[in-house]
């Protein structure tokens, strides 16, 4: 028989001399070298507790010894704080406390009259690597703690099923300014604003999470103080106690977002200036000269031929045909959007000189209640630039029929609607390209909300809604 190499320090306490040298026997029966000491009393134990150096892999303890047995020996055994694991030698007689044993601490119980070689190396062997076991899981969840504790960033623990919070660190109790029992008493949503909606007919663990064990999004937050704070959230499954939870971090980038977006204003602003420079230099300065070159040219008619008759005419068609291109251009590149312009007549204006010739039936359905609202001129012009690019979209891809614009509010938001029965395409597709993504940046931009529907045959719906109370100007940059 292979005999375990393994050094073992062991811990024999027994006061029967021929149930120790039994035990010993057993002992050396299965493994080569183990090291074993023995005490016969919980006095002489205590008193190499307190002179031993070496520390023990195991105690074999006898339940019944001189001076202290049963329960009290367990307990007094734990106060000496040995380290390892202690596996009760016990009779028939105190087979029910012996059980009562594990509970108070014990790592195992055995029969004596049923111990022997194997079973006696196999309960050792389990006991020290299960012990091993719990204290690299204590060395665990003591770091986990540590780390969600001590973490600068807002942490949670929630339950997937009720989306309650299970544990919160004082990060995430500092930014929100809920107490520790408020947030045990929270679900997850608790901490969503009202204008955040979710759908009835869908569970609500899926609405906040998706089927990945790992995933992150931008969303709202609300504050105990109904301050609304923006914040990336990072969230990730964690198994505990055989019970799957989500571990959430949430990262407050309110004061980031504000700083991009009046960079991004910044941004507008600049680019709304060179095309407004660019459209009056066209406007002024090119038409300006071809209509000089159109006089000029027709103070040569008398003198041309009837052979350069009609060449003359093909100049001075192009010529028109220049200064109209021109003049759309310019106007595409600086649209009349000013104080005495108001949003109507400039998406009005739009609209025509998109459907110049008369290929589409167009329906533009405007809320009058719109001209009770000082709708700022940043919106404005960002709202046409919205239009104006998807217009473009529809000329380009959607080969339609019917156009549908509706401006409206609702509820003290603006609504742009436009909606097309072309020939639709993959929302998955549409959304990693630049134009869609600079129509939403242009939303989010005001604190709104850009929404894209359409499906292959289906048409195409664009929804963007921007609070109407908004003041924020790009001047103000």
């Amino acid at each position: 028989m292979i005999k375990d190499n393994n050094t073992y320090n062991i811990l024999i306490i027994e006061d029967n001399l021929g149930d120790f040298i039994l035990i010993e026997e057993f002992i050396y029966d299965r493994i080569e070298s183990p090291s074993i000491t023995h005490t016969k009393s919980f006095a002489s134990t205590k008193l190499l507790n307190q002179t031993a150096q070496q520390k023990f892999d195991v105690i074999l303890l006898d339940l019944s010894l001189p001076d202290k047995s049963g329960e009290e020996l367990i307990t007094e055994m734990n106060t000496l704080n040995w380290g390892c694991p202690i596996i009760v030698l016990t009779g028939y007689t105190d087979i029910e406390f012996s059980i009562k044993s594990l509970s108070l601490g014990a790592a195992d119980y055995l029969l004596k009259d049923e111990i022997n070689a194997s079973a006696l190396y196999k309960s050792i062997v389990y006991s020290i690597e299960r012990r091993k076991a719990n204290i690299q899981i204590a060395e665990s969840e003591k770091r986990f703690s540590n780390l969600f504790q001590l973490s600068p960033q807002p942490m949670w623990l929630y339950d997937i099923e009720t989306l309650k919070f299970i544990q919160v660190n004082k990060a995430a109790i500092d930014l929100y300014g809920y107490t520790f029992n408020e947030f045990l008493k929270m679900t997850i949503l608790d901490l969503r604003p009202a204008t955040e909606n979710f759908k009835p007919n869908q569970p609500l663990s899926n609405q906040v999470i998706n089927n990945d064990k790992v995933f992150n999004d931008k969303i709202k937050h609300l504050k105990k103080n109904k301050e609304i704070i923006d914040v990336e959230v990072y969230s990730s499954a964690i198994i505990i106690n055989n019970n799957e939870y989500r571990l959430t971090i949430a990262i407050d980038v309110t004061e980031k977002i504000l700083y991009e977006n009046k960079m991004t204003k910044a941004i507008i602003k600049t680019q709304e200036d060179e095309r407004n420079e660019i459209g009056g230099e066209l406007h002024d300065n090119i038409c300006q000269l071809l209509v000089a070159s159109q006089m000029s040219l027709g103070m040569l008619k008398n003198a041309i031929d009837a052979h350069s008759e009609k060449y003359y005419e093909q100049c001075k068609e192009y010529i028109s045909e220049s200064l109209q291109e021109i003049r759309n251009l310019s106007h595409r590149l600086s649209p009349a959007i000013n104080e005495d312009i108001n949003i109507e007549d400039s998406f009005r204006k739009l609209l025509n000189n998109f459907d110049i010739e008369g290929k589409y039936f167009i329906v533009f359905k405007f809320d009058k209640q719109l001209n009770d609202y000082q709708v700022n001129k940043d919106i404005h012009i960002n709202l046409y630039r919205i239009l104006q690019e998807h217009l473009n979209n529809i000329i380009k891809y959607a080969n339609c029929k019917s156009v549908q614009v509706n401006l409206q509010v609702n509820h003290h938001n603006i609504v742009l609607q436009i909606i097309d029965d072309g020939v639709g395409f993959e929302i998955s597709k549409a959304n990693s390209g630049i134009g869609f993504a600079n129509m939403r940046r242009r939303a989010e931009l005001f604190g709104g909300n850009f929404n894209l529907y359409s499906a292959k045959g289906k048409g195409c719906k664009l929804n963007v809604t921007i609070p109407i109370q908004i003041k924020d100007s790009i001047e103000q940059v």
